[in-house]
């Protein structure tokens, strides 16, 4: 791997890698992180990502500074869900028919990553990225740094029966968040000594089951991200320091809602900068908005909870 080889040549100083996370449209969230975290000055030398964090991973490491992420926030802000799941009758038709292994034709997707991304293979990042698929046929982590960025993310994206396997060097592959492992795990195998998680979070208190095939999709996945995060950061802080920002808590936002982009950013950005400000990067301590949990009162109205977190009354 080239960049393990990379970062072997800077074996006298301690690597920092962020690592990011999927989780559909809560991908807006790690904007926000990378916008305080940047203003913070605090910086990687190397990105891995999974899934929407894929996406986000590759824009932060093109360019260094602001600059990624200033690109990257002008497209959440942007974004709606056809841009990205555009619903088709004759797909929906062939998938029910089994004469289609998906849903949602990654075109549109490919064309938006196309249309913004300023380079086109992964080792012309600025700073070293890794992006992380799972084979379709075992299961294993497949850790992508070399070859098309876009092709790289599309993979790492394709989330089973909504879009389709990307084959990429002969191997079929799909959503990174289906491995049994995270991107931890390749953090520190490129040798990372501290890593910074950025999180997308899961709707914590959301009251209803998704009601489509593709929002219990997303939802599935998402869980699965943040269930295996969790056991990663228990099961690796012994190897690295493993930070992890909180996710913004309480959210009802759902990873097919593409509606509420800018909110997401500007929460998480402010949540992090006060993070920062408080607590700085310490710790190998999984938040607690990331253990299952419950709010005072389970009827409570969303609205409730964030007036009285800013009130200070809810940690």
């Amino acid at each position: 791997m080239e960049v393990e080889t990379h970062m072997s040549r800077k074996s006298t100083k301690e690597i920092v890698a962020f690592v990011l996370a999927g989780g559909g449209s809560l991908g807006a969230v790690q904007v926000g992180m990378l916008k305080a975290l940047l203003a913070d000055k605090i910086t990687p030398d190397l990105i891995v990502g999974a899934s929407v964090g894929a996406l986000n991973g590759v824009y932060a490491a093109g360019e260094t500074g602001i600059a990624g992420i200033v690109r990257l926030e002008r497209i959440w802000r942007s974004l709606r869900r056809p841009m990205v799941f555009p619903f088709s009758p004759l797909l929906a038709v062939l998938a029910f028919a089994g004469l289609s292994n998906h849903l949602v034709s990654p075109r549109p997707l490919r064309r938006l990553i196309e249309a913004e991304l300023p380079f086109q293979r992964l080792e012309d990042t600025l700073i070293p990225c890794l992006i992380a698929a799972t084979d379709v046929l075992d299961g294993t982590m497949v850790v992508l740094d070399s070859g098309s960025a876009v092709d790289a993310v599309l993979a790492s994206s394709a989330i089973p029966a909504v879009f389709p396997p990307k084959t990429v060097d002969g191997r079929p592959l799909m959503d990174g968040g289906v491995s049994n492992n995270t991107p931890v795990a390749a953090a520190i195998k490129a040798g990372a000594s501290r890593i910074v998680v950025l999180p997308t979070g899961i709707a914590c208190a959301a009251s209803s089951q998704p009601r489509t095939a593709m929002g219990m999709a997303l939802n599935a996945i998402n869980l699965l991200v943040m269930r295996q995060l969790v056991d990663d950061i228990e099961r690796y802080s012994d190897q690295a320091e493993i930070i992890t920002i909180p996710p913004l808590c309480p959210l009802t936002v759902t990873p097919y809602d593409f509606s509420q982009t800018a909110m997401l950013i500007d929460r998480a950005e402010a949540d992090t900068r006060k993070w920062l400000k408080t607590h700085g990067l310490h710790g190998n301590q999984v938040p607690r908005e990331l253990q299952p949990h419950n709010h005072k009162s389970p009827m409570e109205s969303f609205e409730s909870v964030i007036n009285r977190q800013k009130q200070g009354s809810v940690p």
